[in-house]
Parts: structure tokens; C-alpha cells; sequence
């Protein structure tokens, strides 16, 4: 897959692609390693004491042939003279003697395997069958024993029943080191490696039970020409080469119809008024005084509201009972206070005003003694979301600052979550079922893909020939639902073909085999923390570490995992809000990893979403500052493995 990168060319630079099939040679050396029982050596002589053990070295020469489609999955095939020549261990004779054993078997083996590369271009990881051929280059002893008896007694001869085929198998690792510059018309490669081969099927002989171990260590050296690209015929001038981009896919180990979702929601601190109003708006939850003398905030736990049309509605329904939770908390803990903060672009008069509404509602529904509720009148909040900007966004941050703002220093009410002065209302626990998780979902990361190609899209073939397509996409990472690629299925095997048209106009593809399964029940909770931001840049999720590392990290169970996903409003750049949702998303997954880190938790895996303002995936609308505003999170599940 194609990356573009810009910097100066002589004339007649030459710009290639990583080449597909390399050639060259390997050598090593063999480890031999024998077991079994070893005594009758051929029809007309038998050992007096049997041999068991044995180790020896011998050599590895032969040619290989590489095939490298893209960076993770290739195929290798090595044709090569195989020594497993060994000395068995010296045993005692009955009479007291001591005897030893040495034998030279040879083969021709061919040796074809999967080569994936999981980490990176160089580092790779083989396996496949080994079939040898015995064979002797020059004279029968390739294939002879030689038997020796303490004090004269000396036999060499050919070993009965040996096999000419044997078939066995092979898994190593190694590493490639380039030696040439990736542009050079032949690239040139350096590969130690070491290899593996046990004795299942590598029994020699027909005739007993002796089996040969191998462990192979060894290096090759190999070449390969990658197609031309790109070309310079100017001197000094910038010029725009296509690269590789780092592309992968994560298929979920299974796909959850739906989950329950234990999430501890954070209660926004405000309350938005419309413009030019003093009336809390109709949005807002209120009750009368026969309701509120019932109402707890408990009730909000697994309430479902009446209409779920468009966006999840479920958070929205929480906070619109701000006013009431409020209420019920100051009833509760007699000892609370609170000051109401009202803000007005109409001055300090009209912002008092929006406070007062706000405070004759708790008096009069909940019966809050007055003097516990203080209120003041500003032209701006005491957090400001205005900003220089085109007057889309000016309009929409006014909006943001109209509002009443609730402070206290009641632990009953507010928590801190961030600085010394980082306070919000004190959480709620909700209860849902979730449909179609994050988790369930095909991740697709080609890091580099916005700069490198014009689009690319997503094909997903069935074993029926039935054909789903995504995109086009230019974005770097994207998701697939799991539940949308299955169907009616409950599991099934599909090629996924990335097709991608690069800004040169060259088309490039890449197909992968994945399987899917359907979870129908769902597993344990998933608990979810939402990190909630206010419109100032200066604020990172830095600001929560405290909160994120003594409230967060507990939770996280060894083999869990962490699922990060970062979202803005609709405020600003598009690309620079998808900037901003992924720095935060990767600096909570730092706080995190430290977190870990110091606890001594074990296989916890991680999956990171930066959404920006993208309108497909937030989870609430934009229509209303208190949307907007809830837009601007982090979203930290925790799934139990």
C-alpha cells in the first residue's frame, strides 16, 4: 500500500516499490538431536547394548525463493542439502565394554512455509511441512554407521530399512537487514534465523525407533528488484514518491449482538438557556411538587425513555433531570449548598435573572430553603467558550455561554475530577443494553492512507459469492459493524479486498480471509467512564489523570479490554477536530498504560478511536449546546476478555 513523502531528487532518480519475489541462498548449521532405541543396525549385525541418545552437527547449503505480496503475509520455499549426522552417546557393553555409535544420514530437503511478518516489515515468523529426500553425494557412507568396541572391535556398514522420503515440519523466526537503499534497482537483503524441526515423522528407519530432532540456525542472504514508481528527470526539484503504508486489520475474536453497558455518567454543571429567555427551556425535566416529593435519582438508573428515534436518547433523558437530581441531593444532605452562576450576553441583570429561575424552581418543587442557594449575574460565564471564528461558530459558542452554572463546595454534590478548581456534579451509574458494540466491530487502520491515496474503499465477499461494500473512505481508520457483515448468520469465512486508488491515479488491492462468529449473549458489563471537556484548548485529558489512575485503572481486569474512543462537536475544522479527539484519546490510553504499568496487571489489549466530529459515530446530536458540549469526550469501556 502506497504513502507519499516529498524532498528533493538529483536527475534521474529512480523511486521503487518494495520487491515481491527475492532470491538467493541460505546456509546453517544443523543441531542434531537423536532419541529412540537404536540396536539392530541391519540384518547381519545387532548391537550387544541398545543406544538411545545422541547429538551431533552437521550443515545446511541450498537455494530459497521469496514471495512478498504485501508487508505481514508471504510465502518462502528452500531447496538445500540437509546433514543430520550425529554420535550416539557411549553405552557400557554387557561384558563391560564400552561401545559407541556414529551415523551420517543426508538429505535433499525441500522446504515450503508461510512467512507473516506480525510486527513489522523485518521481523517474520515461518512454518510449513519439510519433505527430505535421503542422499548421498559421492559414496554409500552417507548412509553408513560406524560401530566401534572397546578393545579392537571396529564396524562400518549401511543401516537396513532406511527411508528414502521423510516428511516432518518446521516452524523458526528471523529477521530481514536491508543493505541496500530501498530506491536501488536490486535490493539486497541479510536474514539470520533460527528454526525448529521436531522428530514427528523424521524417523530415518523403517527398522526400530530412532527419531531426529533439529534445531537450525543460519543465515541468508537474498536480492529482489521492486517495479519503478516514480521518476525524476529534473534536477534539484521536489518530488512526490509513493511508499508503503502500514496497513492492518483487527477482526473480533467474536461479535457481540449487543451488550449491557454499566456506565458512570457524568452530570454536566449547567444548564442552557435559549437566547434572550430567562425561562428554564421546556427541554429540561421538571416536576411538580407531588412528583418531586417521590423522585430519586435511583429512577434514572435503568429508565428507558418513551422515544429512542434518531440518536440514543438514554444519556440525554439523565441529564435533562439535572434540575431534579439536584434537588433530590440538596433534600437529602441538609448541610449542602450551592451557587447558581447565570450568565447573559443582555449583562450581569439578565444572568441573575436565569439564576433565580433556577433557584425559585428548587425552593418551590423540592422545598430547598432558600438560603442555601446564592446566585450572581454575568455577561460571560466564568469559562467562556467564545472564540475568534467565522460567525457559524460564534453563534454557536454564544449559545454554549448562556447558561446558569451550579458550584458548591459539598462533597455530596460535586467531584473533583480534574485541577484544583476541575469540579462537576457528582456522577450517575446508568444500566443499558448497547446494540452492536465497538468491539464487534472490523478495524481497519492504513496509517497514511489520507495523504497516500485519493480513496479507498472495502469489499466483503462470502462464501457465497454475496458481496458488501464500504467507502469510499479517505480517512485513516475505519470500522465495519460485525453484526452488518454477518447478517442472519450466526458465523461465517469472507474475503475482505481493500482496493485503494493512489493521487497518481494507480490502483492498488489487497485481499484477506477472515473468520466471524456471533456472540447472541452478552458477557459481563462493560463499565464506561465518559471524560467530559469544556471549549478551551488548554484543557487535555491530562487534566484527569488523577481521576483516571485512582478511579479508572482499578477497574481493569487482567486479559481485559480497554476500548478508547475520542469525539468533538461540530465547532471548528473538521480535520483539526479529528486531530484533537485523537491526541486526547491517546494521551487518556498513556495515563492508562502508566496506570498498568505500576499495578502489575497482565494482557490488557487496547483499541483506540479518534471519531472528531464525525456525525456518523457521536452519540448525541449537535442541535443543542448541552449536545455539543457532551460531544466533546473521551469514552473509556472496559470489557471484560
Amino acid at each position: 500500500m502506497v504513502l507519499f513523502f516529498q524532498g528533493i531528487a538529483p536527475a534521474q532518480e529512480i523511486l521503487r516499490e518494495p520487491p515481491v519475489w527475492w532470491f538467493g541462498g541460505v546456509g546453517a548449521a544443523n543441531l542434531n538431536f537423536y532419541s529412540g532405541t537404536t540396536q539392530m543396525l541391519n540384518v547381519s549385525f545387532t548391537t550387544p547394548a541398545p543406544f538411545h541418545k545422541g547429538f551431533g552437527a552437521g550443515i545446511y547449503l541450498g537455494a530459497l525463493l521469496e514471495y512478498r505480496p504485501d508487508p505481514m503475509l508471504g510465502a518462502m520455499l528452500q531447496l538445500a542439502y540437509d546433514d543430520r549426522r550425529a554420535m550416539f552417546f557411549d553405552v557400557p557393553c554387557p561384558c563391560g565394554e564400552n561401545s559407541t555409535l556414529s551415523a551420517a544420514p543426508s538429505y535433499v530437503s525441500i522446504e515450503p512455509s508461510l512467512r507473516v511478518s506480525p510486527f513489522s516489515d523485518e521481523f517474520y515468523i515461518f512454518g510449513g511441512p519439510r519433505i527430505g529426500y535421503n542422499f548421498s553425494f559421492s559414496s554409500p557412507d552417507e548412509k553408513t554407521f560406524l560401530y566401534t568396541q572397546e578393545p579392537n572391535l571396529a564396524v562400518r556398514s549401511q543401516f537396513s530399512g532406511m527411508e528414502k522420503l521423510v516428511f516432518s515440519g518446521q516452524i523458526g523466526v528471523g529477521y530481514d537487514f536491508a543493505l541496500t537503499s530501498p530506491n536501488d534497482e536490486t535490493q539486497w537483503e541479510l536474514s539470520p534465523f533460527i528454526s525448529y524441526q521436531p522428530y514427528f515423522g523424521q524417523d530415518p528407519r523403517s527398522d526400530g525407533h530412532w527419531g531426529i530432532s533439529t534445531l537450525r540456525a543460519g543465515i541468508s542472504i537474498k536480492f529482489g528488484s521492486g517495479d519503478v514508481i516514480a521518476q525524476q528527470h529534473v534536477k534539484s526539484a521536489p518530488v512526490v514518491a509513493e511508499r508503503v503504508v502500514q496497513f492492518s486489520i483487527r477482526t473480533p475474536k467474536t461479535v457481540p449482538v449487543k451488550r449491557r453497558v454499566r456506565e458512570t455518567f457524568p452530570l454536566r454543571n449547567y444548564v442552557f438557556f435559549d437566547e434572550g429567555s430567562s425561562e428554564i427551556p421546556f427541554r429540561y425535566e421538571r416536576l411538580t411538587k407531588n412528583e418531586a416529593t417521590n423522585f430519586k435519582e435511583e429512577q434514572l438508573q435503568e429508565y428507558q425513555p418513551k422515544s429512542l428515534e434518531g440518536r440514543p436518547l438514554r444519556q440525554m433523558t439523565v441529564y435533562y433531570n439535572v434540575l431534579n437530581i439536584v434537588g433530590d441531593r440538596m433534600k437529602r444532605s441538609p448541610g449542602t449548598t450551592i451557587m447558581l452562576s447565570g450568565a447573559s450576553a443582555k449583562g450581569e441583570e439578565h444572568g441573575k435573572a436565569r439564576a433565580e429561575a433556577v433557584k425559585t424552581y428548587l425552593v418551590t418543587i423540592f422545598g430547598i430553603d432558600s438560603s442555601r442557594i446564592s446566585t450572581e449575574g454575568r455577561e460571560k460565564p466564568k469559562n467562556p467558550s467564545e472564540m475568534p471564528g467565522g460567525k457559524k461558530e460564534l453563534e454557536l459558542l454564544k449559545e454554549g455561554d448562556s447558561r446558569v452554572d451550579i458550584e458548591s463546595d459539598s462533597p455530596e454534590m460535586m467531584i473533583q475530577v480534574g485541577g484544583p478548581a476541575h469540579h462537576s456534579l457528582k456522577p450517575i451509574q446508568i444500566i443499558a443494553v448497547v446494540e452492536n458494540p465497538l468491539d464487534g466491530h472490523i478495524l481497519f487502520n492504513a496509517i497514511g492512507a489520507k495523504e497516500a491515496y485519493s480513496s479507498w474503499s472495502i469489499e466483503i465477499t462470502d462464501s457465497t459469492g454475496k458481496i458488501q461494500r464500504f467507502g469510499p473512505y479517505t480517512r485513516d481508520r475505519e470500522n465495519v459493524s460485525g453484526n452488518a457483515v454477518l447478517g442472519n448468520q450466526a458465523e461465517g469465512t469472507y474475503m475482505i479486498t481493500i482496493q485503494a486508488q493512489t493521487k497518481r491515479g494507480r490502483m492498488v488491492r489487497r485481499d484477506t480471509m477472515v473468520h466471524l462468529v456471533r456472540r447472541e449473549i452478552p458477557a459481563n458489563d462493560v463499565v464506561r467512564y465518559r471524560i467530559l471537556f469544556d471549549f478551551d484548548q488548554s484543557k487535555t485529558v491530562e487534566n484527569y489523570e488523577t481521576f483516571i489512575t485512582e478511579t479508572i485503572v482499578p477497574l481493569i481486569p487482567d486479559s481485559g479490554i480497554v476500548i478508547i474512543h475520542g469525539y468533538t462537536d461540530i465547532i471548528g475544522e473538521e480535520e483539526y477536530n479529528e486531530n484533537l479527539s485523537r491526541e486526547r484519546v491517546q494521551n487518556a490510553r498513556d495515563i492508562i498504560e502508566r496506570g498498568i504499568s505500576k499495578s502489575g496487571k497482565r494482557g490488557i489489549s487496547f483499541e483506540t478511536f479518534g471519531f472528531g466530529e464525525n456525525t456518523e459515530y457521536a452519540a448525541f446530536d449537535n442541535y443543542f449546546p448541552e449536545q455539543r458540549f457532551y460531544n466533546r469526550s473521551v469514552v473509556i469501556d472496559i470489557v471484560p476478555n
